[in-house]
């Protein structure tokens, strides 16, 4: 009997690489694809590593598709923009190995700064897109996909969103298939994307989406569930789950690739029943494409293109009901706020102070940009902090940026960072750059990279100096400081933005949810000696509440010990104590 076990839709599509033969996986981490590759160095068979960034796991997934193995790459859908370069040139290339890209996609904005939609990425990119609806489908498509990658020489996209990546499903496992290695034959015409090649495999390419759009109708990941005929629905993925829920006797044609669609099935399916709904998560992919084949139906005129969908939805749109939600439990608010000891608080108190204004990056100190701290002003996208604020300096001068800085994590500044700052270097920029290093990938949920002298699969290796990478730059002014030393930030960041050429400030403590990472100190009120001022409570450390009388009290249980309340204080009214 096969052994069956509830698993995350992550976790099912890594062990959907492990059980079709995957030998190499890469990929940078993101809410909400990071427990993909967390899962897959579970596996000892597969050679798994966290890249820079998104280009670059693809690249070297594209590299070992090439020399003959399946490989795959993974990242959020954000993170597809950043390897659209490769994935764009290898839908041409086609492959050696079956080669995958999990796409995921954020409906809802739990994580991310924009919601779209990667299979419009797939439909410019001309790449097949699998969507499983479930975490056994998961595995399922995912060895599917591979089949399908070598059968028609093409990467495939599986698609999940966050809804399917974090939810849980019974499972059923299978043994790993070892499938032979794929000989590697040199052919430039093939794999070499110069203009007189690319002509011809451009050609390959459209006729290879026509073929597998033919062919899609008889696939088996594409299923008709025929029932009551007065109401149709054409859906895929997670909002499956809905249509099933809400509407259990509606007939449903349930699309497992959704890119490119099968039309002859599509068009059988509407002619047998007499309302057809389009029910699919963000764009309206599907819907404008049937519309356009003359196909009646109704989509976003009563669904919408935001946020995540979900059965009441159904219910009210389509079925009339009314439907009474509960009223929400009555919780006290919680914004999302730094964790205490978090040294990023430190760093943003002191510009605080200094009232300097940050250009800002993607990670936890973002939330820089929330009362009290309020310094952070901008935030694009990975690596944009510096290159924002070269621009503003290029547009207004240098006296402009004189109250600026761009603010960048360690693993962000390996990811793009690096890029932006030879670009402010060389354009004789004359900005002022803090990385705050906290030793790790800390919003995704402590990941290692490049500067942290750890691999995804646990290999103790050289880390790379962020500092020496700087000054090799040909950057004079490289300095580095404790995060919690105020008093020499505030100096330091004072002198930098006073020059007129590039400047980095290191500033270095790590993150306190780190495993390695134990508090040996407390900090503790002494309401004697406390003027009521109110000052240890502006850096906004949720470990400090505010008295009825006007004192402090300090939660040791939250508390590590950081010493930024007590660096504050000018009245010695917080004292920092041994644990």
């Amino acid at each position: 009997m096969s052994e069956k076990k509830i698993m995350l839709g992550n976790e099912a599509i890594a062990r959907g690489a492990f059980e079709a033969g995957v030998k190499v996986s890469a990929a940078y981490p993101g809410t909400p694809s990071t427990e993909i590759s967390e899962n897959i160095v579970k596996y000892p068979e597969i050679y798994a590593e966290w890249a820079p960034n998104e280009k670059v796991a693809m690249e070297v997934a594209i590299g070992a598709s090439i020399s003959g193995v399946r490989a795959m790459a993974s990242m959020k859908h954000v993170g597809v923009n950043v390897a659209a370069d490769p994935l764009y040139t290898v839908s041409y290339c086609g492959v050696n190995g079956g080669l995958v890209l999990v796409a995921a996609d954020d409906p809802g904005l739990y994580s991310s700064q924009n919601e779209q939609d990667t299979r419009c990425v797939a439909r410019a990119a001309m790449v097949p897109v699998l969507e499983p609806s479930d975490s056994q489908e998961a595995k399922d498509f995912m060895k599917y996909a591979f089949d399908l990658s070598e059968k028609y020489d093409t990467p495939v996209i599986l698609r999940t969103t966050t809804r399917l990546s974090h939810s849980q499903g019974l499972v059923t496992l299978e043994e790993r298939c070892e499938p032979v290695d794929a000989e590697y034959e040199r052919n430039p015409a093939k794999y070499v994307m110069m203009p007189g090649n690319a002509k011809h495999r451009h050609v390959y390419v459209e006729q290879r989406l026509k073929d597998m759009a033919e062919d899609g109708c008889t696939m088996p990941i594409n299923k008709v569930e025929m029932k009551d005929t007065k109401i149709g629905f054409i859906t895929s993925g997670i909002a499956y789950q809905y249509v099933k829920e809400a509407c259990p006797d509606a007939s449903v044609l349930k699309l497992g690739m959704v890119h490119p669609l099968p039309r002859k099935l599509i068009e059988d399916f509407a002619s047998k029943v007499e309302t057809l709904y389009i029910f699919e998560e963000l764009e309206p992919v599907f819907e404008e494409q049937i519309k356009s084949w003359g196909i009646p139906c109704i989509g976003k005129e009563i669904f919408t293109v935001q946020g995540e969908y979900s059965a009441n939805m159904l219910r009210k749109a389509v079925l009339k009901e009314e439907v009474v939600s509960k009223a929400p439990a009555q919780v006290p608010a919680r914004p999302p706020i730094l964790c205490p000891g978090c040294p990023h608080r430190s760093v943003f108190s002191v510009l605080n102070k200094l009232k300097i204004h940050a250009a800002g990056d993607i990670g936890c100190y973002t939330l820089g940009a929330v009362a009290p701290l309020s310094v952070v002003d901008t935030t694009i996208c990975m690596g944009a902090s510096i290159s924002t604020l070269h621009g503003m300096e290029k547009a207004k001068g240098k006296d402009y940026i004189k109250n600026w800085v761009a603010v960048i994590g360690d693993s962000t500044f390996m990811h793009t960072g690096v890029n932006s700052l030879i670009n402010m270097v060389y354009n004789q920029g004359t900005g002022t750059v803090m990385i705050l290093d906290n030793s790790t990938t800390g919003m995704t949920g402590h990941q290692d990279h490049a500067a942290t002298g750890k691999t995804l699969m646990g290999q103790e290796v050289p880390a790379i100096s962020i500092p020496d990478l700087c000054r090799s730059l040909g950057i004079k002014n490289v300095v580095e400081v404790s995060a919690f030393d105020t008093a020499a930030l505030e100096r330091i960041v004072k002198e930098e933005v006073a020059k007129d050429e590039v400047s980095v400030i290191i500033t270095k403590a790590p993150c306190v949810l780190l495993k390695k990472q134990k508090a040996t100190k407390v900090c503790r009120p002494l309401p004697e000696k406390c003027k009521k001022c109110g000052m240890c409570l502006r850096p906004g450390c949720p470990a400090l509440t505010k008295n009825a009388d006007g004192t402090i009290s300090i939660d040791e249980t939250m508390c590590n010990g950081c010493g930024l309340c007590a660096g504050i204080c000018k009245f010695d009214a917080i004292e920092q104590v041994e644990v």
